[in-house]
């Protein structure tokens, strides 16, 4: 029994019909496809152009009203982000310490994400101890050592209680800081430095050499009595 051929289809007639339902979808995405890739380049060379401006406004600055400005105009840009750094490292150079943090607060509140924020942290704490505040200072070290644990600044964090912790006499807090600078971050530059004061930092415990005796000279026990020197004959 002969078989029936399929019947033949014009393809460009189902093109065509095709087209003819759904042109309108097709020239509303295409037209939304081109705005986007118009739109998406114009944003960059918007952003470039204000990321060069703003770079070279702060190439120019050299004091904190400099810093101020380019914070103002070019919030949202790497410079501006830089520029909340070197604002509070100029305002820490006039020993104004609580504007300074206050600026370090708005930097890691706008940005962050950025890499430079445990950076941040650290001068913060450098601030609060330049103002005499040593048990917030000694509580900022133990929180960026927490936080960022993988940060450069992680050690340096640790190593900076040490003092601290001498200081307020807490010596066997202080080991547990310098041995773990030692396990934890070996290839640091600070594990020779832990090392050497871990060195220096007396033992607690059953190895350290017992005291010496406090009793009176009147109170204390008398010395045996010595025998009599025997007299040779003569």
């Amino acid at each position: 029994m002969p078989t029936v051929p399929p019947p033949s289809r014009d393809a460009a007639l189902e093109t065509r019909v095709f087209w003819e339902r759904f042109k309108i979808e097709i020239i509303v995405a295409l037209l939304i496809a081109l705005l986007a890739i118009v739109g998406f380049g114009a944003y960059r060379f918007y952003s470039d152009q204000r990321s060069s401006s703003a770079s070279a406004l702060l190439g120019k600055a050299s004091k904190a009203e400099d810093y101020q400005q380019v914070i103002a105009q070019y919030p949202n840009t790497p410079a501006g982000a830089d520029a909340y750094l070197l604002l509070a490292q100029a305002q820490r150079d006039e020993k104004k310490f609580t504007d300074a943090n206050a600026t370090l607060d708005l930097f890691i509140a706008k940005h962050p994400d950025h890499e430079f924020v445990a950076t941040a942290q650290m001068a913060m704490a450098a601030n609060l101890e330049s103002m005499g505040k040593t048990d917030e200072t000694l509580a900022r070290y133990q929180k960026i050592a927490a936080t960022y644990p993988k940060n450069f600044n992680a050690p340096l964090a640790l190593f900076s209680q040490v003092h601290i912790l001498k200081a307020k006499n807490q010596i066997q807090e202080a080991r547990l800081v310098c041995e773990k600078i030692l396990t934890d971050y070996r290839d640091s530059f600070w594990t020779s430095e832990a090392a050497r004061e871990l060195r220096l930092l007396k033992p607690i415990g059953p190895s350290q050499p017992a005291a010496r005796s406090t009793i009176p000279q009147f109170l204390a026990a008398p010395s045996p009595a010595k025998a009599p020197p025997k007299v040779s004959p003569h």
